[in-house]
């Protein structure tokens, strides 16, 4: 379930409320650290979720080579690390086009492999649209590669929408936050 990278706009329901599976209180985001890094790079996603998204190895690569734009975060469940988060910040998809809006949105969402389904990628969306809005954003962008058993079923549920764009080969999807 992720994106691949940045997206090169559609009006969406808000995120809608849901019980967690795991307490909240146990949940939270963390920034990737000398600490757990290796924690973050023994995160796998299913083998049938390979072709959906990239493994946290490269999403680590980028948030390097564009560390101004890049927010990658460990999701945590306790003690426990069960997914890994990027968001971005800021991009213009289509700079030569008159009035295209920089955007913010998820970039990469890996969610461990036997942790689905507990509410932890429910989880790490909200947190990500929590700071682009904490940052004055008001709509959550995400790419995703199309297909079946692929991300769109769950990112629908929260509420986002295809734009009719697509970023490459994948589908570019939005949340209204407003």
């Amino acid at each position: 379930m992720s994106t691949e990278h940045p997206p090169p706009a559609a009006p969406s329901a808000p995120l809608p409320a849901a019980p967690l599976s795991a307490a909240p209180s146990a949940l939270r985001l963390e920034p990737v650290t000398p600490s757990n890094i290796d924690a973050a790079l023994e995160l796998k996603v299913r083998p049938d979720q390979e072709r959906f998204v990239s493994p946290v190895v490269k999403s680590l690569a980028e948030a390097y080579a564009y560390g101004d734009t890049a927010w990658p975060r460990l999701v945590y469940d306790g003690d426990r690390p069960v997914g890994f988060v990027m968001a971005f910040f800021d991009i213009t998809f289509y700079p030569d086009r008159p009035g295209d809006l920089p955007r913010s949105g998820l970039w990469r969402l890996n969610i461990a492999a036997g942790t689905q389904g507990r509410g932890y990628g429910r989880f790490a969306v909200e947190q990500v649209a929590a700071e682009i809005r904490r940052r004055g954003g008001s709509r959550v962008t995400v790419t995703y590669v199309p297909g079946e058993d692929g991300p769109e079923p769950f990112y629908a549920r929260l509420g986002f929408r295809p734009t009719g764009e697509l970023s490459g080969d994948q589908t570019v999807a939005e949340l209204d936050l407003s």
